[in-house]
């Protein structure tokens, strides 16, 4: 038996896992597009609309912690097959009716399912690829994944004739391409479990319980990783997924199309640049000071829009570059900071957290424009949202320092270094 699958396999392996999540993040992104239809159609208040995000991420403030757990005790094909059936599931309940509370029992159904199918994609390519092109690999993954949320962006143009037809069209689209995902994950399921009858994968062996204790065992490295994570996502997100176009169509006068396409770019970019960034890593090293870049380069995007006449164009690049930089560079150090066994539990534990923050300034970024009254008439009123996002950045700011900082020193993982000192090889 060959002990060692060849880069075919893996790469078909990941080609699978990524198309599956094209259908997730099309699904997640499919709201911010529709916010100014829900708005005037179904009356939504601009914190109903964050709730609908917000409530995606609610679930995994606890969900997605045993959704790792899980990935860790049935595998990583199984998990992803489980999870995007239940995205499919939660997707068909949001397009349903137009009332708010089963539109967003439908969104947290799909939360249930999303997460932790990104923590179960996630841990499969630490499985398949670690010391093989680790942050290339995942820069493919990710760059697949987020044509699903340009797409989502630009579907006011190329499926015009579904927000033609009013807020549900659009919905049942995300759904169809839910099922998409859902076949493309029964296919990643078929095809891992042949090679692995063929090929030694070197995983290690399912945990016999679960020690609870061990949550707390990472180290500051990983806690900082941690932190940056949660800041950062929680501008990227609720700015660039919920709130974003409708924010450049009343305080830049874009149009639907115009502000859908101008948001688009920031993914467009990621699918071509975070495959960049992340074989530009694996030759490098520095991950921690290419983490601060862009968490730096996320910082100044919003004095810019608050309070300058830039071009649109400005800000967006800058996103462009953070969104496709960091999460690049973030994912992949995750797995030079927890053994074999937890590797499912370090992702889990990390998006939990992540998701507490998606939920809270979700929700806070929606309060805030309705108490400022914001919106066409009143463009000034987005401007706390604004400073809340750009807070949020400079604090994402100093724990990459911090991260950088410890890795220089004697008690780092040497993330700076080409090839770091990994825990995956204590076990």
């Amino acid at each position: 038996m060959c002990r060692t699958p060849p880069s075919a396999t893996r790469w078909t392996i990941l080609v699978l896992a990524s198309v599956a999540l094209f259908g997730n993040y099309y699904a997640y992104d499919a709201v911010a597009p529709l916010a100014d239809h829900l708005q005037r159609l179904l009356g939504f208040t601009d914190t109903q609309i964050g709730t609908l995000n917000a409530i995606y991420s609610l679930p995994n403030i606890l969900m997605v912690l045993f959704g790792g757990i899980i990935v860790d005790r049935i595998g990583t094909r199984r998990a992803t097959l489980l999870f995007s059936a239940i995205c499919a599931i939660g997707a068909a309940v949001t397009a349903a009716t137009p009332s708010f509370p089963v539109m967003a029992a439908g969104r947290l159904i799909f939360g249930l399912g999303a997460e932790s199918m990104i923590v179960a994609v996630t841990t499969a390519l630490g499985q398949w690829f670690v010391g093989r092109q680790l942050g290339f690999a995942f820069g493919v993954n990710l760059s697949i994944a987020r044509a699903g949320s340009y797409a989502a962006d630009m579907s006011p143009t190329w499926a015009k004739v579904f927000y033609d037809r009013g807020w549900q069209a659009p919905l049942h689209l995300a759904t169809g391409l839910t099922v998409l995902a859902l076949l493309a994950a029964a296919a990643y399921f078929l095809f891992e479990r042949a090679a692995e009858g063929r090929y030694h994968l070197g995983r290690p062996a399912a945990a016999d319980r679960v020690v609870w204790s061990d949550l707390w065992r990472f180290d500051r490295s990983f806690w900082y990783v941690v932190g940056l994570c949660v800041t950062f996502y929680s501008v990227i997100f609720p700015f660039r997924s919920t709130f974003s176009i409708k924010y450049f169509q009343h305080a830049h006068g874009l149009s639907l199309q115009e502000a859908g396409t101008m948001n688009g770019y920031v993914f467009l970019a990621a699918i071509f640049a975070t495959p960049a960034f992340g074989l530009l890593v694996d030759k490098l090293g520095r991950r921690a000071l290419f983490m601060a870049v862009g968490t730096l380069l996320l910082f100044l995007v919003f004095p810019i829009l608050a309070y300058t006449q830039a071009n649109l164009w400005v800000s967006t690049v800058l996103v462009g570059i953070a969104f496709s930089l960091v999460p690049a560079v973030l994912w992949p150090s995750v797995t030079y900071l927890a053994r074999p066994s937890q590797l499912g539990t370090a992702y889990g534990l990390l998006t939990m957290l992540q998701n507490i923050g998606l939920t809270v300034f979700n929700l806070l970024a929606g309060w805030l424009n309705d108490r400022n009254h914001a919106g066409a008439e009143n463009p000034d009123g987005y401007l706390p949202m604004i400073w809340l996002f750009g807070l949020l950045s400079l604090f994402g700011l100093i724990f990459a320092w911090l991260l950088r900082q410890r890795e220089a020193g004697p008690d780092g993982h040497h993330l700076e270094s080409v090839t770091p000192r990994s825990t995956l090889e204590e076990s």
